[in-house]
Order: C-alpha cells, then sequence, then structure tokens
C-alpha cells in the first residue's frame, strides 16, 4: 500500500528571501517542519495533542538536497509522508514543488519518541496505526 501523502500549499514570503530574492537554504528545512505538521493534522492529530499525551518527536538527522532555487511568491506545493516507521524512530520525506511535477526540494527527516522523562519510548496501538498512514 502506498503511503499518505499530504500536500499543503504555502507562499514564499518576502522575509524567507535574500537581497536576489531567493529562499535562505535554512527555509527548507522550516518548510519541512510545516509539511510534516500538517501532514499529522491531516492524519486527525495535532503536535500539540501528541505533547499532550507525553511523546515529543525530536529530530535527529535532516537533509536537503536543493534542485531549483524558490522566490518570492512562488506558490510552494510541500509535500510529506512517513518512508520509515520503527517502534522507536519516524523518518518523514519531502519533496517541494513549485508547481505539480516541478520539484525544487526533495529531504527528509528522522525523528525519535520521547517521553515525558525524555528517555526513547516505544510506539504501539492507535499513536503507530496513525503514524503508518496506509
Amino acid at each position: 500500500m502506498a503511503p499518505f501523502e499530504h500536500v499543503h500549499e504555502h507562499s514564499v514570503r518576502y522575509g524567507d528571501t535574500d537581497q536576489m530574492g531567493v529562499a535562505y537554504y535554512a527555509n527548507y528545512l522550516y518548510w519541512f517542519e510545516i509539511a510534516r505538521t500538517e501532514w499529522l493534522r491531516a492524519r486527525g492529530k495535532t503536535y500539540r495533542e501528541l505533547e499532550a499525551e507525553g511523546v515529543v518527536l525530536p529530530v535527529t538527522e535532516a537533509q536537503c538536497r536543493y534542485l531549483k532555487p524558490a522566490r518570492y511568491d512562488d506558490r510552494l506545493r510541500l509535500v510529506a509522508w512517513v518512508a520509515e516507521l520503527t517502534r522507536v524512530t519516524l523518518r518523514f520525506d519531502y519533496r517541494i514543488e513549485r508547481a505539480p511535477g516541478e520539484v525544487i526540494a526533495t529531504g527528509f527527516t528522522r525523528h525519535c519518541f520521547l517521553g515525558p522523562e525524555g528517555r526513547p519510548v516505544r510506539i504501539e496501538g492507535a499513536l503507530r496505526e496513525l503514524l503508518a498512514g496506509g
């Protein structure tokens, strides 16, 4: 079964760009965060609800491949899906498009599941099913 992909539309703001009107490279990681937050919301759960349940998802690794520049006022499609899920880690993959099919960046973030004491916890049951996203 194909993973659940969620698309969130986002415009490049003036403050996201440098003097040449090109998006600053670190903003792509911020856009990845927006994409995964909206992916979760589309699945019926918010980060705030996860945290209230005692689970946090810190980023342990991030990678971005820049293919084409995003520019001021571009309308972007932030696409996210869960590419890998273990009992204690999660990997989101991302694709940023300027238009359907015009990919300007790809990447991933890896997360671990931590409980209230900051120790790794195993994810099972309803949360695991939600994240499996099929």
